[in-house]
């Protein structure tokens, strides 16, 4: 099954365009499960995707469109595969005590933002991935999602800009903002 051919082609009015997205992401969501959902998430975007651009760019003949999509949808699963590595090697061991749990977590936020910046080229809305992937892996901790995605808003407090790589100033503080949220201390030793 795919999307309606009338749906491989832009329409003036942008619609098709995204009718044929949100048909594409439900052929691959029943297909292969909610993790395909983001195939189409474009580094123009803020995405990982460097083989999409937008409908009016990316769609074309079915066969050259199927293909990218494909590709697409592989691009998103390494980013996704790579994530859940990133995540197993950064988390704190669940024993730390609060100045370790600190430490692992300031490293964790100072590498995976560093991913996001590198993956998305710090492109428009960048920082909105960043805000997920540092949710994801907070959560991938044993935090629950709400708790998360509070303690990512409130350390990142809007600090990250569109076409604008933080300085690794900016991303230390985020990272020891969160590690102190989240655990009452930081990661150095007090004497």
């Amino acid at each position: 099954m795919v999307p309606s051919e009338a749906s491989w082609t832009a329409d003036p009015d942008r619609m098709a365009g995204f009718r044929f997205i949100d048909e594409v992401t439900v052929l691959l969501v029943s297909r292969y499960g909610r993790w395909a959902c983001g195939w189409d998430y474009s580094v123009h975007n803020g995405g990982p995707i460097d083989a999409w651009c937008c409908d009016l760019h990316s769609v074309g003949e079915a066969q050259e469109t199927a293909e990218r999509v494909v590709t697409c949808l592989l691009e998103w699963r390494d980013w996704l595969e790579d994530l859940a590595e990133r995540f197993e090697q950064l988390a704190p061991h669940p024993d730390a005590d609060a100045e370790d749990r600190s430490w692992h977590l300031e490293r964790a936020v100072t590498r995976l933002v560093t991913a996001v910046v590198n993956t998305t080229h710090a492109e428009s809305s960048w920082y909105g991935l960043c805000e997920t992937t540092l949710t994801w892996f907070l959560t991938s901790t044993g935090l629950g999602p709400e708790e998360a995605q509070k303690a990512v808003e409130a350390a990142i407090g809007g600090r990250f800009k569109s076409h604008v790589a933080p300085a690794p100033t900016l991303v230390d503080t985020v990272g020891e903002d969160l590690a102190i949220r989240l655990t009452g201390r930081g990661f150095y030793r007090e004497r």
